[in-house]
């Protein structure tokens, strides 16, 4: 067979990820405080996209007009107010008025002498820690921020260690602290890295664990507590024996536990409770971070009509919108061939962001809707009537893909009269029933915590009577399924319940 070379015309169909699909991908799966940050990055690389500051009406902001306004605006745009104005009978200048030719630079009005003397007064009496008229607070008055925990324990290595080679490995030890506090690292590659004898950084360590909060460079919880203990004097050797022991502790094994520390059942007790009374992360005062509350993506309200409004939310949504009066302008002053391509390019590039914005808000809206439309006994009656549900069935009722509908429900979030969900929340795998009916994953975990929680001392449940009691409410369910999901909600065992039960309050 003969080997030529020859030109062949096929036709094929094949799915091409483009630029653009690509972006719209990542923008449905994006949250509005993180799209909001997309935003303002494509709007300082984009000269054709700007915000869409119109309120709802459509229309520019503005809070009136008039002659004020507009001479307002001039003097914020350095434009000269116009002659006319200057010269007409209402706005002509008296006899007693400053002229206009002034540098009001070089003139500085004290007010009337006996506003003078009041406030000079009021400031003498408040012995010079007061403000004057309410403005320029002292520095009493200013609210000080919170200390952190390194500055600190500076301040306290400062007072308390004189020598600087002391104070040097006190700052590496401070710098070696987790945040609760603990020493995390090797003191014997610490004193290689500086040059000194283990024993030395020891010593050091010795002296910092005496520092304010009490527990502070603890290797362990184990040394943490101690350390809280010796501040108390309290620190005697069933104390210490009890501390080499906590894991008897987390077992709720008394019996051993109060073998090991050579106590009676009332002294175990009360060194228990104040073994609990003790901060296991002293650090945990220092450096914090207020918790930052979740912003609803959509928001949902019960209508006249009693069914639900759901509604995007606006206020953290980011519009924006394609400036063509600026590219028309600018595609009349165009000359090159790379000028032309590259507003093109960012024409189009805006446009598309703008549809998939659009398409993103309403794929949004569609899905939440489809979901609270599902959950409706849910919100009507609690999370003891949540339906089983998969991304198939939103995405078989929207007549989109799975992979759509999971984008869409990964980190956004619903504000509903039950409190903020995020929409994963909402699907759940369905557990089998009596009478062919199916009960919701998550409301069968809420039923073992109330059982759970309804417990007394006498009457504390094991897997497999939690299984009889939710089979008697019609949930088929297997006692490692219920241990799963107990485990899962961090609910110990009957057996460590029961202990726990049994201490004294």
């Amino acid at each position: 067979m003969a080997v030529s070379q020859r030109l062949d015309l096929r036709q094929t169909q094949s799915l091409v990820m483009t630029p653009q699909l690509q972006q719209a991908i990542k923008l449905l799966q994006l949250s509005n405080i993180e799209l909001a940050s997309y935003i303002e990055q494509e709007l300082e690389r984009n000269p054709l996209l700007e915000h869409d500051e119109r309120d709802e009406s459509g229309t520019p902001g503005t809070e009136g007009s008039g002659p004020e306004l507009e001479g307002a605006a001039k003097r914020e745009t350095g434009e000269a107010p116009d002659t006319a104005t200057l010269t007409g009978t209402e706005t002509m200048q008296g006899e007693q008025d400053a002229p206009l030719d002034a540098d009001f630079e070089n003139v500085y009005d004290n007010g009337p002498a006996e506003d003078w003397t009041a406030s000079q007064s009021a400031f003498s009496q408040s012995g010079g820690s007061g403000s004057w008229d309410g403005e320029d607070p002292s520095v009493e008055q200013r609210p000080s921020e919170p200390a952190t925990l390194r500055q600190h324990l500076l301040d306290q290595l400062n007072l308390d260690l004189r020598d600087p080679a002391e104070r040097l490995i006190g700052v590496h030890l401070i710098e070696m602290l987790d945040d609760s506090g603990y020493l995390r690292g090797n003191i014997n590659e610490l004193a290689e890295s500086l040059g000194c004898e283990s024993a030395a950084v020891e010593a050091v360590l010795k002296k910092l664990q005496r520092f304010d909060p009490t527990g502070i460079f603890a290797r362990s919880l184990g040394e943490c507590l101690a350390l809280q203990l010796a501040d108390r004097n309290r620190l005697d050797p069933a104390m210490a024996a009890m501390l080499e022991n906590l894991d008897l502790i987390a077992r709720r094994d008394l019996a051993a536990l109060g073998k090991v520390c050579g106590v009676d059942d009332e002294d175990l007790a009360e060194m228990i409770a104040e073994i609990r009374a003790l901060n296991p992360k002293p650090a945990q005062a220092f450096d914090f971070e207020p918790a930052e509350p979740v912003v609803p993506d959509v928001l949902m309200r019960p209508g006249p009509d009693g069914n639900w409004i759901i509604e995007l939310n606006s206020e953290t949504l980011p519009r924006v919108l394609v400036n063509t009066h600026y590219h028309a302008m600018v595609s009349s002053r165009v000359r090159t061939k790379d000028e032309r391509e590259y507003l093109s390019e960012q024409y189009q590039s805006a446009n598309w962001l703008v549809r998939a914005l659009h398409q993103r808000a309403t794929t949004i809206l569609k899905v939440a809707s489809e979901v609270v439309r599902r959950q409706d006994a849910f919100f009507r009656k609690g999370v003891q009537h949540l339906r089983p549900l998969i991304l198939r069935d939103i995405a078989e009722a929207i007549e989109m893909h799975e992979s759509t509908v999971s984008r869409v429900t990964s980190n956004k979030y619903i504000a509903t009269h039950r409190g903020i969900f995020e929409l994963k929340y909402f699907f759940t795998p369905a557990i089998p029933g009596h009478d062919g009916k199916t009960h919701s994953a998550e409301s069968v975990r809420h039923r073992i915590k109330a059982l759970i929680d309804a417990e007394t001392k006498n009457t504390v449940l094991s897997d497999d009577s939690i299984v009889e009691r939710l089979q008697l409410e019609g949930i088929d369910i297997a006692r490692r399924t219920v241990a799963k999901y107990r485990e899962g909600m961090r609910i110990p065992s009957s057996v460590q319940r029961r202990r726990e039960k049994a201490l004294p309050a």
